[in-house]
């Protein structure tokens, strides 16, 4: 395994934490009374646009996952709409297994919604990225000992960090500490935000230190 490979998977990683981070800075210079608690359904849409383009550009750039064959302009139109409806879905999906976990049904449905397109930028928009629209790749890349490259392993730490830091942030919602905090869904947005920057960290530093017991074989 390259360390190079590595080091190219480090970068974009840190690169989409600094974009988290960013997304939490910058908008208070444009925006007055902007904060990440005070305006959280506006730091949910800028965070989720601001990961979401810069996982799309560094795809482009790095290229992680290209695939050999060349592909018509038809087919790259057809493959982008698939991924626009996946990731749709996506988010649709995610609204309604939050809203079974106790999520408000009527109430707070935008709030829900915004959660859950910001879960699926975690997640589902970097298969989307790696993978493509193929559901068979994402269901190898998930399973036991099914990540083909360090790139899908890291998708694998990122995605799962990302769900477990939302889970983890629900805890505090039922308690009666009355924090700000703790309005739906800035506990569990903020955990997942947290869940998947720390997945973006430990991937390239988990894969460095298991480099030389990871072997990625064909299939």
């Amino acid at each position: 395994m390259r360390e190079a490979e590595i080091g190219r998977l480090l970068a974009a990683n840190l690169l989409c934490a600094l974009s988290i981070v960013l997304a939490a800075v910058i908008p208070a210079v444009f925006l007055d009374g902007f904060s990440v608690l005070g305006t959280h359904l506006t730091w949910l849409c800028v965070c989720s646009v601001c990961v979401a383009t810069l996982n799309i550009i560094l795809h482009l750039v790095l290229k992680p996952n290209q695939s050999p064959k060349r592909r018509s302009f038809a087919h790259k139109i057809s493959r982008f709409l698939k991924c626009c409806i996946y990731f749709f879905m996506s988010c649709i999906l995610f609204h309604a297994i939050i809203v079974l976990y106790g999520a408000p049904l009527i109430e707070s449905v935008t709030e829900t919604f915004l959660f859950a397109v910001l879960l699926s930028t975690f997640t589902t928009l970097q298969c989307l990225c790696l993978l493509g629209p193929n559901v068979q790749a994402w269901i190898r890349v998930f399973s036991k000992n099914g990540a083909m490259s360090i790139w899908e392993s890291s998708l694998q730490i990122t995605s799962m960090c990302s769900i477990l830091g939302a889970w983890f942030g629900a805890f505090p919602i039922p308690l009666d500490w009355d924090r700000p905090w703790q309005v739906w869904p800035i506990s569990c947005s903020l955990g997942a935000t947290f869940g998947y920057m720390a997945g973006l960290i430990i991937a390239p530093l988990w894969i460095h230190w298991n480099r030389k017991q990871l072997t990625y074989k064909s299939r």
